[in-house]
């Protein structure tokens, strides 16, 4: 019942802050931004700035499905971004532009988070493996004792937690070069650049409750396993 409780909690908040971030970007993207420029100019124009030259931008299907590529170096932008002219579309724009920035620069949260990234998909299949086989009574076939299991289980879902509390530093420093080089750029108003600030900050929000729900999750399965131990 308690794995349930934080699914439901943790599902519900979750789906409350994307609700609540589209909302923002829909109503921010109402606005034009007076500098008249694209989600793909300014991405083009921050990469410059930065002395990138080898990332392209492209333009990807979907809504909110903008993300920064570090295996073939591409900005990939959704088409209400790429496309657009407002202060929305600046923010997500110049945010996927900071995880070039960040792998340009050798951001070291980035370069762990890259390098974890073929441990956490293991460490998924590992645990998805071990729980539908304990449902089934699979594991007794490999005559695992509960206290291995436990360890098991524990173990993938630690990796898995870990690979969500290193992706929070990464988002946040991203926001913050975007924001720090929007401002200075003079890309957006006093009053636009606070729309920017606004969509990202609930952007964020959704990489905090995945963070919150693994980390709650890892306990339950610490004290179900673990929790009767002295």
């Amino acid at each position: 019942m308690l794995l349930i409780l934080i699914v439901v909690v943790f599902g519900i908040m979750g789906f409350v802050i994307s609700q609540k971030l589209k909302s923002k970007f829909k109503k921010y993207s109402q606005t034009a931004l007076e500098a008249n420029l694209s989600g793909k100019e300014i991405a083009e124009l921050m990469l410059a700035d930065h002395g990138i030259h080898h990332v392209t931008v492209n333009c990807v299907e979907g809504k909110l499905t903008d993300h920064y590529n570090p295996q073939n170096k591409t900005v990939n932008l959704s088409p209400d971004v790429y496309y657009g002219r407002n202060a929305a579309a600046t923010a997500v724009s110049a945010h996927e532009c900071g995880h070039a920035v960040q792998h340009a620069q050798s951001y070291a949260w980035l370069g762990l988070r890259s390098a974890m990234v073929p441990i956490q998909n293991v460490s998924g299949k590992i645990l998805n493996f071990v729980l539908i086989a304990s449902l089934f009574g699979g594991l007794a076939l490999f005559g695992l004792p509960l206290e291995a299991v436990g360890v098991i289980v524990v173990g993938s879902y630690g990796v898995i937690t870990l690979f969500t509390l290193v992706t929070l530093p990464v988002e946040f420093d991203a926001s913050r070069r975007a924001l720090a080089w929007v401002k200075e750029r003079n890309i957006v108003t006093p009053s636009e650049y606070e729309m920017s600030k606004d969509s990202l900050k609930w952007a964020a929000m959704t990489y905090v409750v995945a963070a919150l729900a693994s980390l709650a999750t890892l306990a339950y399965y610490a004290m179900i396993f673990f929790g009767g131990r002295d």
